[in-house]
């Protein structure tokens, strides 16, 4: 119980730390990327705004042509920015008809000139005015009269966010594996109160149970005397009937402390023989509450466990469901195999019970119903030990209610 929680602990901490450090990161490597996109394009959109054609071709301008640069809003000092001036760029004039009329490749240089102008005529054939080519970025406009490609070469930029992001991933798991060894240290701590509670609590109930088996012993070898020396007496026989419930609850309380503080003893076990040979006497005790057990048990289902615990959790749900059934209803019993596990089920008719309720239903003294009473000496306390020991056989129990039936099912590792 204590080990689930302290890695629930460890699970939430490391979950929080890893969303923190996955959104920073994302947040940052986002805004970076967006705002060096922005950058590029405003550099590739001032350069091709202020590029001119050598005087060859300088006749294919009309005269009437705007002076590069002179749009309303053009920022002129962007030229004068260090990230301009260091900046690589290379440009691609093209005709309407696809022939080449300058290129600008100066070495040296990465690409080219064959393999610039090859990219130029895919990106002229594309939709897309802008974008990414490798580690080229471009831009492309019609300079009225002939159409310009312009491409930055961001090859070192790109370089450097890789090894920076390398770097930030190595560094940040290592980080993440330090707070792991951390948490982990920090939920020994956070439980270690708790846990050392829980054991002082299962000691005093298994010591309380010991010490008050002998006052239980002595005040019912002493009622019993008395009864013989005075007869029937209306006094002594509450004392004996109280004396009886509680040497059963002493009783109960001492199978769950052993349930839970002593490892059972483990063997391989013919499962079936022993839930079969566990609910018949069960029938008996049906019958006389005009209720009908109806038993399905596959045969050669074998566990490893502890017989007289396997015992207790067949005796405890039969117990329950003929307790709880309606008049007349019908009790079943199943012990089937799924998918490696032996399924042992037991079904009733009875009234559904609240969802709030289920768990809870599997803690010590709890009662769905609280008006009802411990006359008939049971206390709350057998699903609890049910609950144990199915948990210390590495199994599970769980509550089903569907069209007025009561289903308790408990799955345990078969052989």
């Amino acid at each position: 119980m204590f080990k689930k929680s302290r890695r629930k602990i460890v699970s939430s901490i490391m979950s929080i730390l890893a969303l923190l450090w996955v959104g920073t990161l994302g947040i940052i490597y986002a805004s970076s990327y967006f705002e060096m996109s922005r950058q590029n394009e405003q550099m590739l959109k001032f350069h091709a705004e202020t590029y001119i054609l050598s005087q060859t071709f300088d006749e294919m301008r009309p005269p009437e042509r705007p002076i590069p640069g002179n749009k309303p809003g053009f920022d002129h000092s962007f030229a004068e920015s260090p990230m301009f001036q260091l900046s690589t760029f290379y440009t691609v004039a093209l005709s309407y008809d696809g022939e080449v009329l300058e290129i600008k490749n100066e070495p040296p240089t990465v690409y080219t000139d064959d393999e610039l102008t090859k990219l130029s005529l895919r990106i002229i054939d594309g939709k897309r005015i802008g974008g990414t080519e490798n580690n080229l970025v471009f831009y492309k406009t019609d300079k009225d009269g002939y159409n310009l490609v312009t491409f930055m070469d961001n090859t070192v930029v790109n370089q450097r966010a890789m090894t920076l992001f390398r770097y930030t991933l190595i560094f940040g798991g290592a980080a993440l594996v330090l707070f792991f060894f951390l948490s982990v240290f920090l939920a020994k701590k956070i439980v270690a109160p708790l846990e050392e509670s829980y054991h002082k609590q299962k000691r005093f109930i298994s010591d309380a149970g010991h010490e008050l088996k002998t006052p239980i012993s002595v005040v019912s070898a002493n009622a019993e005397l008395l009864s013989r020396e005075l007869g029937d007496n209306q006094w002594l026989t509450n004392i004996q009937y109280e004396n009886e419930r509680m040497g059963i609850l002493v009783g109960q309380l001492l199978d769950l402390a052993r349930t839970e503080t002593v490892t059972p003893q483990m063997e391989h076990i013919d499962f079936s023989r022993l839930v079969a040979g566990e609910a018949l006497p069960f029938e008996s005790v049906a019958f006389e509450k005009g209720l009908e057990l109806n038993s399905n048990i596959t045969n050669g289902i074998a566990v490893e466990g502890n017989s007289t615990q396997l015992k207790q959790i067949v005796s405890i749900l039969l117990d329950n469901a003929i307790r709880h059934s309606k008049d007349g209803g019908e009790i079943t019993l199943s012990l089937t195999k799924d998918h490696g596990n032996a399924r042992l089920s037991v079904v009733n008719k009875g009234d559904e019970i609240p969802k709030e309720h289920r768990e809870q239903l599997f803690e010590r003294f709890y009662r769905a119903d609280p008006a009802r009473s411990s006359d008939d000496n049971h206390y709350g306390l057998g699903l609890a030990i049910a609950k144990s020991i199915t948990l210390a056989h590495k199994g599970s129990i769980e509550l089903n209610c569907r069209d007025g039936l009561v289903e308790f099912r408990v799955q345990l590792p078969s052989l």
